[in-house]
């Protein structure tokens, strides 16, 4: 068995950050990522795939993203840059090492892998919001011939049947694919509420300048403005979707809520045959590993304040508004990286 001070379980933008700071105070920790490379979580979802925070935005701390800082990175763009920063940082990472069990050991924590064991006083879960994909269950009803796929799986147009495709989730990724297959497809988007679409761009300046200049991003979860804005829908940024909705080159139903062999049921109870259905529909927590049943509730969510677990030397870190409104984005995090890695150093020393 290995001993480590920390293990941090995750190594995209999550894990790094949190690794810098460790780093930066002297404390031993061993990253572990599933993926063969870094950055592979990235290369691997849909080929049009670009962030909505513009390059400037995008930042792990002490590197700066490369490119145009008002122009929006491609996925592909974005693992290149997570791992040129665990190599300009010289971050330990082992790769291809899938966390199988965590549970507690002797004052900390053993993690078992396909490979090895390890053995750590502190453990940082950095495994991001993105873990098990939601699929609703009345899919399965649907005939074989139709082409299914969640987002997460989605890559490009190659992959569908021909005819008239179907996109469930009308959130930023179920836009961008509506929009991406709206000039060859016949496009369908099926949403569950009113999509809020956001400019990219205002009075010449990114929309996010806008929300660092008023402390959107950094408001606190429990503040009044933090609750105010955890009640707004999700945002959709860019009104690409928007116009070809307006100009009915997308088609919008309402939520989908049953499926038979003549297609897929909506809210207002119409009916549409698909041949290709796309399920935008989101991911859910996915903790299975965890053989530590105090640290999430019913629904399998993290049970943590600011990051930090009721079980001691245990962390979570790029969970949705862990402190803020920005906590889960790339250019964000590293506030609570920082303030975990001072947490960390403390229990370190004792």
């Amino acid at each position: 068995m290995n001993d480590v001070e920390v293990i941090i379980i995750g190594g995209g933008q999550a894990g790094l950050a949190m690794g810098y700071f460790l780093k930066q105070k002297g404390v031993t920790f061993l990253i572990l990522d599933a993926h063969k490379r870094t950055g592979d979580s990235w290369r691997a979802r849909y080929d049009s795939l670009t962030l909505f925070t513009p390059r400037m935005y995008s930042s792990l701390p002490g590197m700066n993203f490369p490119g145009e800082p008002d122009g929006l990175p491609s996925k592909d763009e974005t693992a290149d840059y997570l791992e040129a920063y665990a190599k300009a940082f010289a971050l330990p990472i082992r790769h291809q090492t899938k966390v199988h069990s965590l549970s507690k050991h002797e004052g900390g924590f053993k993690i078992e892998t396909g490979q090895e064991t390890f053995i750590a006083r502190q453990v940082v879960v950095a495994t991001g919001p993105f873990q098990e994909p939601v699929i609703p269950d009345f899919a399965k009803k649907l005939p074989k011939e139709i082409v299914q796929l969640h987002s997460s799986g989605y890559k490009n147009e190659s992959q569908l049947a021909d005819g008239p495709v179907l996109v469930v989730g009308g959130g930023n990724s179920g836009a961008q694919i509506a929009v991406e297959l709206s000039g060859r497809r016949q496009v369908t988007i099926s949403v569950s509420r009113p999509m809020s679409f956001k400019p990219m761009q205002l009075f010449g300046r990114n929309i996010f300048w806008y929300f660092e200049r008023f402390g959107l991003l950094k408001a606190n979860a429990e503040s009044l403005l933090g609750s105010w804005l955890k009640k707004l829908p999700e945002q959709v940024y860019g009104t690409e979707l928007k116009s070809l909705l307006k100009k009915r080159i997308v088609s919008l139903k309402q939520r989908a809520i049953d499926a038979d062999s003549a297609g897929v049921l909506f809210k207002d109870e119409t009916r549409m045959k698909v041949s290709t259905v796309i399920w935008a529909t989101g991911f859910r927590s996915a903790y299975s590993w965890s053989d530590i049943p105090e640290t999430a509730d019913v629904s399998g969510k993290p049970i943590h304040r600011g990051g930090v677990s009721k079980v001691k030397g245990l962390y979570y870190l790029g969970l949705p508004w862990q402190t803020c409104r920005g906590s889960a984005l790339i250019g964000w995090m590293g506030r609570d990286a920082e303030h975990l890695a001072d947490v960390i150093a403390q229990h370190a020393k004792r």
